[in-house]
């Protein structure tokens, strides 16, 4: 992890968290971003501190479905740069490639429409949340396919005991607070 950009977008979001115990289900206590995302001087805060982080280090931005669009349109926006949309299987029209992960029970795929990304481009990738690191590791793969740079993967939350970052060896994977 990044000790600046945890320095930089951490306490806005501790400040702007919410904790949600036993959803959604005993024993879990849920992280929620929506109060950062409500406040629109924090969640500005928020996008102009990414956008100075990563000013002239990457061409596109990729926002993983869902929440991960919430934060990579304005980031894309603020940067002049184009947004890329990964997607959950069966909901962009084709033609999409896709890529299959495993699940605690079962598998998703992710996919991406071929045209959105272009050889040699440098992508970020950004989520709301790291946990066991499946759908990161699905993004990277397809970004990888289509011929462009992962210049890193970028989180609000990361929870370390699930080890999501294990999963995305040699790559720069920064989060803005760590659990």
């Amino acid at each position: 992890m990044s000790n600046e950009l945890n320095a930089r977008i951490g306490q806005v979001i501790l400040d702007n968290l919410r904790e949600i115990p036993d959803f959604p289900e005993p024993g879990v206590l849920f992280r929620d971003i929506t109060p950062l995302l409500a406040n629109g001087e924090a969640f500005g805060k928020l996008i102009d501190e990414l956008a100075e982080h990563y000013r002239g280090k990457i061409d596109a931005v990729a926002g993983l479905e869902s929440r991960g669009f919430i934060l990579a349109a304005p980031l894309a926006v603020k940067l002049g740069l184009g947004m890329i949309t990964i997607r959950k299987a069966g909901k962009l029209p084709g033609p999409v490639i896709g890529v299959d992960y495993e699940l605690e029970y079962g598998t998703a795929r992710m996919e991406v429409r071929p045209e959105a990304i272009h050889e040699g481009q440098r992508v970020l990738i950004i989520d709301d949340v790291l946990a066991t690191g499946g759908t990161a590791a699905a993004a990277v793969e397809l970004v990888r396919a289509l011929g462009a740079e992962v210049a890193g993967v970028t989180v609000l939350l990361e929870l370390a005991g699930l080890n999501g970052r294990d999963r995305l060896p040699g790559l720069l994977v920064e989060s803005g607070v760590t659990f």
